[in-house]
């Protein structure tokens, strides 16, 4: 089971305002947040740090910059189409910049609707939703 995940930033004010403008509207409430850091959280995880389900967003611990992981992406699952798009258009406007506009993907399937961004560093999110057209 997945527990958590940590991605670097060099601007955790910049990277807080991207993600909180993703995680909150699907549940993710702000654990903790500190000049190094900021963690995200599930509201009924027994271990807001620890998971399953928390996101850390922090400047690397080797005090070195961060930098984008080349074939890494972290994705959410939303509930519609709709919260897809709304998620992608509060991306863009919290600091993200596009990557793959809302629709459908025929290499991945039939029911798989996504959107993709890049968060202020340029790690890749996606966002996405299964369901049948």
């Amino acid at each position: 089971m997945l527990s958590y995940i940590m991605l670097g930033s060099n601007d955790i004010p910049a990277s807080d305002k991207f993600y909180t403008a993703l995680l909150a509207p699907l549940g993710y409430e702000k654990a903790e947040l500190g000049a190094d850091k900021v963690v995200f959280s599930l509201p009924d995880v027994p271990d807001r740090y620890n998971g399953p389900g928390a996101v850390y967003i922090t400047k690397p611990f080797n005090g070195e910059a961060a930098t984008v992981g080349n074939g890494s992406m972290t994705a959410f699952r939303t509930t519609s189409k709709e919260k897809v798009e709304e998620l992608h258009a509060a991306g863009l406007l919290a600091g993200g910049t596009d990557d793959g506009g809302p629709g459908f993907r025929d290499i991945y399937g039939d029911d798989f609707y996504v959107a993709y961004l890049r968060d202020p560093l340029g790690n890749k999110v996606a966002l996405f939703c299964t369901l049948n057209r």
